[in-house]
């Protein structure tokens, strides 16, 4: 649909309508096969192209017929040039080009990704109720790669990233292809300090609600009237991490979410559950242990314990991947920088500290006398 102009095309172009060019700039051309098609491409009310010249305001875009002439710095009309691709990309594979589509494509062009942006977000794993769920950037697609390449996977990150919801979207997936034939999720209790005997009503009730976001997302992705009868035949299971001891977990898809609230002997006892024909995934946040203080988190070793071993893959996400809210990407990094704050103050007063105790002992040091 999209074409580069041929230079002797561009220059003749380029003399007519751009006098003010100068060597410090540069000039793309795209051609479109018609200005219907520019106009789907470029959404409604220009929409798309409005986005575009807001986020690069250094950029200067020219419409004329059914071609789109980019003039700016040499080191970011390339940028637009391929934004405009990929965005023509997206609207060639049926993807809606909206705000928030844009606002992936863009980021994932100042990131500079080794995938295309569009093949990202066209990477589609599962449609639920008219809804498609896809990874929605680079590390995302990534992550679901690294799901479908290995047995044992941990996908690691901030709130908000989708490491837990895109893991539990290739388990139904996975469900649905006869891949497996059932689906175990399980989450640690720890909030709880796991005296679950403290809290008022059943068993079920004292659990439900550490459970709760995983049912949140299985009803996301499949009918809810159905989970009910998929529970009682055991082809979906929700439970708590304790329920999986001395088990052995064949032909299944097992999820084990907020693992970094497990203890280094928790994080073993789970990964030794793998039977066969089954794949685990495991999610969580480091930066986020709920653990009594003094307790080692099992996430937080476990890649330095299996560093090497093959079928094993260890995805890292980050602030750039939260998909919710963008405050919450913002808070994120403020966090992770306050952190790094602390670290830093911990670590000067642990200097000074062993300067103090070093010229004290000095000072304290007895004095040899002579004979």
């Amino acid at each position: 649909m999209v074409r580069q102009v041929p230079n002797e095309e561009r220059k003749g172009i380029l003399t007519a309508e751009f006098p003010h060019t100068t060597p410090t700039t540069r000039t793309e051309v795209l051609r479109f096969a018609s200005g219907e098609d520019m106009v789907h491409i470029l959404g409604p009310h220009d929409e798309a192209l409005r986005y575009v010249e807001e986020q690069f305001p250094s950029v200067s875009i020219h419409v004329r017929g059914n071609e789109l002439t980019i003039v700016g710095p040499p080191a970011e009309a390339p940028h637009i040039k391929r934004l405009f691709e990929e965005i023509t990309a997206l609207a060639e594979r049926g993807t809606p080009v909206t705000p928030a589509s844009l606002a992936q494509l863009v980021a994932m062009l100042r990131e500079q990704t080794v995938a295309s942006p569009s093949d990202v977000l066209t990477h589609n794993i599962l449609t639920s109720r008219g809804r498609t769920i896809r990874p929605k950037t680079a590390n995302q697609k990534s992550y679901v790669d690294a799901i479908d390449a290995n047995t044992v996977i941990f996908g690691i990150g901030p709130a908000g990233t989708g490491k837990t919801y895109l893991a539990m979207a290739k388990a139904v997936q996975a469900l649905q292809h006869k891949d497996v034939s059932r689906i175990i999720l399980t989450r640690p209790a720890v909030e709880a300090g796991e005296r679950l005997g403290f809290l008022p009503g059943t068993l079920n009730d004292k659990i439900d609600p550490y459970l709760r976001p995983l049912y949140d997302a299985l009803h996301d992705m499949i009918d809810p009237e159905s989970i009910p009868r998929l529970m009682a035949a055991g082809t979906i299971e929700v439970a708590p991490l304790a329920y999986m001891r001395g088990r052995t977990l064949n032909d299944a898809f097992i999820i084990l979410d907020e693992a970094q609230n497990t203890t280094p002997e928790q994080m073993k006892m789970f990964l030794t559950r793998l039977g066969f024909g089954s794949k685990m995934v495991v999610t969580g946040d480091i930066t986020q242990v709920d653990l009594p203080s003094g307790t080692s988190s099992g996430l937080r070793i476990v890649r330095e314990i299996l560093a090497g071993i093959e079928d094993v893959s260890f995805s890292m996400l980050d602030a750039s991947d939260v998909v919710r809210h963008r405050l919450v990407s913002d808070i994120v990094n403020a966090y992770g920088r306050w952190d790094e704050r602390q670290r830093a103050r911990t670590e000067r007063a642990r200097l000074r500290s062993d300067r103090r105790r070093a010229s004290g002992s000095e000072h304290s040091a007895p004095t040899k006398l002579e004979p």
